[in-house]
């Protein structure tokens, strides 16, 4: 819907106020370029798709559908939730596609982190386009596109891995929010009651826990790193810190070193935790993280996910670090 460039004297987004008047003016919009026809979305859960898919419900209502594919490599209660907030309490259209074995299966045995994209972002496409090809009379296809995907990327989302769908589905876009930022696109999230736990939901890659399950993947270190990373959440939540750190998570090698469990030797995972702030992406510091937390989070992991027997905290800034380990 019109121009790819933002307006120069387009406001930001600061307050409820001029979120309320952004709302306003986006369902006309979408309404007028939709009518009465039928629009699909890929819901992940996170900020972006997630106020999209809020505001296509009040502008079209039915007309959406939406379509979660769970690939088995999300954050512990992800899917869960897209479920209760979009069909629960906003009675959408919701597809939801349980592709945990098939990603799995194919990812089988591949180690190297850019192969392992490239299988996740092909196979997201062809449940995607599997699910499109099931519904009939679908004519538009919506998606999270903020500002700066425009600026880095061109218009198409390539992380929504939706760009590579066939020629022949000939669907139009519908991009609401393409020229906001992220910060203003949570102002429009609240405005529009989304949980803050979907609305301050960290970044996280579009592959998922796949490019922190270093290595080839196996079931038992997935949830491994599952688990870990939901320990991790839940007392950063608890301690004050779930706003001041940007990014936190686990990391789970694919190497076991010896340990003591319950008087005898045990061969198991180490969980690496990172926790980073940045303005930008580009650099990043590591974040300060209390001794006695990191005692008390350390005690949880090792005693609550089988299979752990270490934890270490990663204090590499970027650079030399990257924030994420693949």
């Amino acid at each position: 819907m019109g121009s790819n460039k933002r307006p120069e004297n387009m406001a930001r987004i600061t307050t409820p106020a001029l979120a309320e008047s952004f709302i306003t003016e986006q369902l006309a919009a979408l309404r007028e370029q939709i009518g009465d026809k039928k629009v699909l979305l890929a819901l992940s859960g996170g900020v972006d798709s997630s106020v999209v898919a809020a505001l296509l419900i009040k502008a079209v209502g039915k007309q959406l559908t939406c379509v979660h594919v769970n690939h088995g490599l999300l954050r512990k209660g992800e899917p869960e939730q897209v479920i209760e907030v979009f069909q629960g309490r906003m009675d959408a259209n919701l597809v939801y596609v349980d592709a945990v074995d098939r990603f799995l299966g194919k990812l089988a045995g591949i180690a190297d982190p850019e192969q392992k994209r490239r299988v996740i972002g092909a196979e997201f496409i062809r449940v995607f386009e599997e699910e499109a090809r099931k519904l009939d009379g679908i004519e538009f296809l919506a998606q999270g596109t903020i500002y700066p995907d425009i600026l880095e990327s061109g218009p198409v989302k390539a992380h929504h891995n939706v760009g590579g769908l066939p020629d022949d589905l000939m669907f139009e876009l519908v991009e609401p929010v393409k020229l906001l930022f992220k910060d203003e696109v949570r102002v429009v999230g609240r405005a529009l009651c989304l949980p803050d736990s979907m609305v301050d939901r960290q970044p996280f890659p579009g592959p998922g826990l796949g490019v922190r399950c270093l290595g080839a993947i196996t079931r038992e270190r997935l949830e491994a790193l599952r688990e870990s990373d939901a320990i991790l959440r839940e007392e950063f939540e608890k301690n004050g810190l779930e706003g001041k750190v940007w990014q936190y998570f686990t990391v789970i090698p694919d190497f076991k070193s010896t340990g003591v469990r319950d008087g005898k030797r045990s061969f198991d995972w180490p969980v690496i935790i990172r926790a980073v702030n940045t303005r930008d992406a580009m650099t990043a510091t590591v974040e300060d993280i209390p001794f006695a937390l990191l005692q008390h989070i350390t005690a949880r992991i090792t005693a609550e996910v089988p299979g752990v027997n270490r934890v270490l905290y990663d204090l590499t800034p970027k650079p030399t670090g990257t924030i994420e380990w693949e």
